[in-house]
């Protein structure tokens, strides 16, 4: 049998990112029916600050679990033997809110005082839209899909606040109802769209009507007859930690990057 992207395990995902055999784009298409989440690495004496921040953000943050202080092992009932330092495809790692690198793993910054947190991930619902014929355009075209930091400000939380990312999917407008109706029950993973069309993106505070200019991700085509649709987004918390400036060295998924779960999209469904 053919082994495809979609057709692959979470624990394959995993092993390879390990092993460093990793060479897909992004995590988007991956895994089909399996939860992708993205991830924020911070000393503890913050964590309390960051779940509170999730708590009062849900749609962008909507926080799936995280790690005892110093143990970098997932909890079990999120994914078996998956070490978050080792098993997503590509991390970063930051000080004073600047991005200083890009690498495979993060074992010489994980610390007996850093926690873990996994944050839901709309690619978690994509499996629904190509269920129901509205395949998103970053999987047909082979990237990563855009994101964009909006206008729309956070309700903040102790050392945390600033302002939502969305990730963008262009659809017809006609088929809007249906987008939302399929990605509605994901609300552990972002849920149904926040915006679209024109009048959506002014609101977000957006100005990129051909899909060509993303603040994170790659690229996208918006087609003749089509619109940008947006939902909250993951990255949002860790651009929260960065406009937050803490001193200390705080790691996180690089866009797109996906760590990938043992449990199901439809654990998460509402």
């Amino acid at each position: 049998m053919t082994v495809t992207p979609a057709s692959l395990t979470p624990h394959q995902v995993r092993q390879a990112c390990r092993e460093d055999s990793w060479t897909f784009p992004s995590t988007a298409g991956i895994c089909d029916g399996y939860v992708q989440a993205n991830l924020v690495i911070l000393p503890s004496k913050y964590a309390q600050d960051f779940r509170n921040l999730c708590a009062r953000n849900p749609v962008p943050c909507p926080l799936l679990g995280e790690t005892k202080v110093g143990d970098p092992t997932i909890p079990a009932r999120l994914a078996r033997d998956c070490d978050i330092r080792t098993d997503a495809p590509l991390y970063r790692v930051y000080r004073g809110g600047k991005l200083v690198e890009e690498k495979k793993d993060i074992m010489s910054e994980w610390t007996d005082d850093s926690v873990g947190f996994l944050i839901g991930c709309s690619f978690s619902f994509e499996a629904a839209l190509i269920g129901g014929g509205l395949v998103p355009r970053q999987i047909e075209i082979g990237r990563n899909v855009p994101m964009y930091a909006t206008k729309v400000p956070l309700a903040p939380a102790g050392r945390f606040g600033g302002h939502m990312v969305v990730s963008m999917r262009p659809y017809p407008p006609d088929a809007i109802e249906q987008v939302r109706d399929l990605t509605r029950p994901f609300i552990a993973t972002h849920g149904e769209p926040i915006a679209w069309g024109a009048e959506g993106a002014a609101a977000l505070g957006i100005n990129d009507p051909t899909g060509q200019n993303p603040d994170f991700g790659d690229p996208s085509e918006i087609r003749e007859g089509e619109v940008p649709v947006y939902w909250g987004c993951g990255v949002t918390p860790q651009l929260s930690v960065m406009d937050s400036k803490l001193p200390e060295i705080i790691c996180g998924h690089s866009p797109g990057h996906m760590l990938v779960l043992d449990i199901r999209d439809e654990d998460v469904c509402a």
